[in-house]
């Protein structure tokens, strides 16, 4: 419904060379703004259509003129193709026929208050007024007087002399009327219009309403303009004749004749004509300054969508743009599923050591009584076994949907299971080092090295690992959330939720931080014990148990905390968490229990009391010549109530102690 101005350009009134072209390339810049309305007189309308054909833009352009350009030839003549379709007006007129007999009757003897009529003369007839201004070999003649117009020229009225007389009449109305008001019964000026006053006459002008000479009502609005009265001109091409075709009119209202109308090339489709295309959908418009109806399209990217035409919206927190970024829709919510390869293997290898871990128990068991078993100390491999068995069962808990209960799980037994195990260790290994210790300063037995003082030791460190959950708990209840910063992805076409527990890697840190302190004082323990004699050569096991498993752990901090910023941090980092308890779970199970496993099922002639043994081949000692008293409360071993010294072979041995144990299955 109205115009929309997207360039306005200045024509010069004494342009340079090259200005009409810079003007075409003005108005290219907004080259689906095709119609260009142009006031301009007739000589620089053809400059710009010639501008407009050098440019190659034939065709390109629909012009609309003024009155100025009207129906006149000169503008278009040589360019019919390039003013092609142009859309002029002229305002409606009338031929006076008394102004024809009027002006064919001028002569240069009866016009002679006319200063440009003998210049007219000379042009119209073709002739020079002065012998002087005839050059030799010129076709032009000299002017007789007696040439007549109408009948030695052509003559066609101007279409503008209607409006030149009704502008007379009008200016006589206007002094009528002011000189009845101001001088009323006066002849002449009276001194109220002696001079007259230009503003008071310009209302009487404004004021008139007569008939015109056409017989057309003249009056003037407000700001001084009378009605329009137009007819409506389009230059067409028919049958390879350009002329100017009336296709409407403008008087009260616009009456216009579209299927009259012919556009460049001779189509009858409409040409379009808009400053900027509209935007697709998901694309803000951002306005030219100043000019309402041009603009630039900008894609509402990342997370935002288009909130209207000139908007675009950052989708919640928990949404995403569709595909063509006009609404928002829910970030989908993932989580590690149990078919998922990430989930398999972990799973797998917790299924295959719980088993294996059940087989032990079962075993050890069955076979309680049995040498191998008992100096294995029974109470301590049986909370061993626990713990390894929960570094596998918290596989499940770590795939499982995380909710309000395997979050909580999730606390208690992640670190438990590592926790149970290394306490267990940790025992076995002071213990043995207490021994020799004690063993280089007195000939007197450490304290708490009984199995009952061992299973006090052991639960007292697991209890602290309870207590720490048991804080975690109450300063911060465990709880699942939905994380959608890990995988907001540049593109939200792959962003993602993730349902977890509410556990950051500061509180993992944390909560296997105990863990570590017993796994590392284990450690050093076995190092410690590393030289002591066959005998004890459990100490060995312990000792390559901690060493494997610190390079699994020395291998998982870097992979956990290194993939922190991959897209695929919830995969990895479980599967890696699991995968690393459930190999620390496999160490101890492979190396403290297996080869005892493997002895008691396939060489049982092993697992007897030694003494049905020959003392050569199960007894391994390390003599310590009156260090130790004959205690039969003391043993090593942990076995309560046996020998530690034997006499089977002479008496000659009573004056020489020896510290004995079970062939190579001791402590």
């Amino acid at each position: 419904g109205g115009v929309c101005v997207a360039q306005s350009v200045k024509i010069p009134r004494e342009p340079k060379p090259g200005e009409f072209d810079k003007i075409i390339r003005r108005l290219l810049e907004t080259s689906h703004a095709r119609a260009v309305i142009i006031f301009a007189n007739e000589d620089d309308i053809r400059r710009v259509l010639e501008a407009a054909k050098r440019a190659n833009q034939t065709g390109h352009f629909i012009w609309m003129g003024s009155d100025s350009w009207g129906s006149k030839i000169a503008p278009v003549l040589h360019l019919e193709e390039v003013a092609e379709g142009s859309v002029t007006i002229l305002p409606k007129r009338v031929s006076v026929r008394g102004f024809d007999r009027y002006f064919s009757s001028r002569t240069l003897d009866n016009n002679r208050r006319n200063i440009w009529f003998a210049e007219f003369w000379e042009e119209n007839f073709h002739c020079k007024l002065s012998r002087h201004a005839l050059r030799k070999g010129s076709s032009i003649k000299k002017c007789t007087n007696r040439e007549r117009i109408g009948q030695d020229s052509s003559y066609e009225q101007e279409g503008k002399v209607q409006f030149v007389i009704d502008a007379v009449y009008a200016m006589g109305h206007a002094l009528h009327n002011m000189h009845k008001n101001l001088c009323p019964g006066k002849v002449g000026l009276c001194p109220r219009m002696d001079p007259v006053d230009g503003v008071e006459l310009l209302k009487y002008i404004r004021n008139v309403n007569f008939s015109g000479i056409a017989g057309t009502p003249v009056t003037f609005n407000e700001n001084g303009d009378a009605p329009g009265r137009y007819d409506i001109y389009q230059y067409q091409i028919r049958n390879s004749t350009p002329e100017y075709k009336v296709i409407g009119q403008w008087t009260d209202h616009l009456h216009l004749k579209v299927e009259n109308m012919l556009w460049p090339g001779g189509g009858t489709q409409q040409p379009s004509s808009i400053c900027s295309l509209p935007c697709k959908p998901g694309e803000r418009k951002k306005l030219v300054k100043g000019i309402p109806c041009c603009w630039h399209c900008e894609r509402c990217d990342g997370y935002q969508y288009q909130l209207d035409e000139f908007h675009c919206k950052r989708c919640h927190f928990n949404e995403r743009p569709n595909e063509n970024h006009t609404s928002c829709t829910p970030i989908p919510i993932i989580k590690l599923e149990w078919s998922s390869p990430w989930a398999v293997v972990p799973v797998f290898i917790a299924i295959v050591g719980i088993i294996a871990t059940l087989f032990v128990v079962i075993t050890f068991v069955r076979y309680n009584d049995t040498p191998i078993v008992k100096a294995s100390g029974r109470e301590l491999s049986y909370v061993l076994l626990t713990g390894i068995f929960l570094c596998y069962a918290t596989t499940f808990l770590m795939i499982a949907e995380p909710d309000l209960s395997t979050c909580s799980l999730r606390r208690i037994f992640l670190g438990l299971g590592m926790s149970i195990s290394y306490a267990a260790l940790l025992t076995k290994t002071n213990r043995i080092y207490r021994i020799f210790e004690q063993g280089k300063k007195s000939v007197s037995a450490p304290r708490f090295i009984s199995p009952a003082s061992q299973l006090v030791i052991t639960f007292s460190l697991i209890s602290l690992q309870l207590v720490g959950v048991c804080i975690w708990f109450i300063v911060d209840p465990s709880h699942s959330v939905i994380d959608y910063e890990d995988q907001r992805t540049t593109n939200p076409h792959f962003a993602r939720g993730i349902l977890k527990c509410d556990i950051s890697d500061l509180s993992l840190i944390c909560l296997l931080g105990y863990s570590m302190l017993l796994m590392v004082t284990c450690t050093v323990y076995a190092i410690k014990t590393r030289g002591v004699p066959e005998t004890f050569n459990e100490a060995k096991p312990i000792g390559f148990t901690m060493y494997t498993t610190c390079i699994v752990w020395l291998a998982f901090i870097p992979i956990f905390f290194g993939t922190s910023q991959s897209a695929e941090k919830m995969y990895i980092q479980t599967t890696t968490l699991t995968i690393s308890v459930s190999l620390s779970a496999s160490v101890s199970l492979g190396m403290l229990y297996m080869p005892k496993v493997y002895i008691i099922l396939f060489h049982p002639e092993q697992n007897v009391p030694k003494r049905k043994r020959s003392l050569k081949a199960v007894v391994t000692a390390a003599t310590m010549s009156n260090k130790f008293s004959q205690k039969g409360g003391f043993r090593p071993n942990g076995e309560a109530k046996s020998e530690l010294c034997e006499n089977l072979e002479t008496q000659a041995l009573a004056t020489k102690q020896t510290y004995v144990s079970y062939s190579n299955h001791a402590i």
